[in-house]
């Protein structure tokens, strides 16, 4: 199945970011070497990451994302979309 992550960032200190930010980079990498994460955006005005991921179920997108070291520390929160081909597009083909 596809889920949306669409994630809005809080304001962290540049103490917070050099803490974090070594570990969140090669987690977020390790997810979509894993074929987890497909695509990956920054929202405009760096409010947030948006995931397209590739997961077994809406809970396994949610621990996934839960991981991730910016979302443990409370910095990064999601809101999660699953989403799936067009259907009614089928219509058309019949």
């Amino acid at each position: 199945m596809k889920v949306l992550a669409i994630g809005t960032l809080k304001p962290f200190t540049e103490e917070q970011g050099k803490r974090i930010f070594p570990h969140e980079v090669p987690a977020t990498l390790q997810l979509y070497l894993d074929g987890k994460i497909e695509q990956h955006w920054l929202r405009d005005e760096m409010k947030g990451a948006v995931f397209l991921l590739n997961v077994e179920s809406l809970d396994e997108a949610k621990k996934l994302i839960g991981d991730l070291p910016l979302t443990k520390e409370k910095l990064h929160s999601f809101d999660y979309l699953p989403v799936g081909p067009l259907l009614p597009l089928g219509m058309l083909i019949s």
